[in-house]
């Protein structure tokens, strides 16, 4: 019976030690900053100041970006628009007339030389579609 008794109290010894091993620490709570409670500020050392006097380091120069030339030139294609949209922003009452003076140049003395040079230009394009 005995025996019983001291195995039961070692049993509920070694239940206490692990609870108290796996119980959680207490979190304290977090005083007031040396700034709110009206602390001077710290002294700046000697080091300090004569790191202040040093000049800065040289910084690492400036690599150039990639330029991605073809399909894939976002700057070109930008630019593009951009410059289309102006031209048609200060163009817009005049571009009827505009159309209308090619398809005069096209169908007078300037025709063979502007259809010549269209199909020179297309010769270098990718596609061979004419849009219309």
């Amino acid at each position: 019976m005995a025996a019983r008794k001291k195995k039961a109290k070692a049993s509920k010894k070694a239940v206490k030690r692990t609870k108290a091993r796996k119980a959680p620490a207490k979190k304290t709570r977090k005083t007031r900053s040396k700034a709110a409670r009206g602390a001077r500020p710290a002294k700046k050392s000697k080091a300090s100041k004569k790191a202040a006097a040093r000049k800065p380091a040289k910084k690492a120069p400036a690599r150039k970006k990639k330029q991605t030339v073809g399909e894939g030139d976002y700057e070109a294609s930008r630019t593009f628009l951009k410059d289309q949209s102006d031209f048609v922003k200060e163009n817009k009452a005049r571009i009827p007339e505009l159309g209308r003076d090619a398809r005069a140049a096209l169908e007078g003395s300037e025709g063979p030389a502007l259809l010549a040079a269209e199909a020179e230009a297309r010769s270098h394009s990718k596609s061979e579609e004419r849009p219309e």
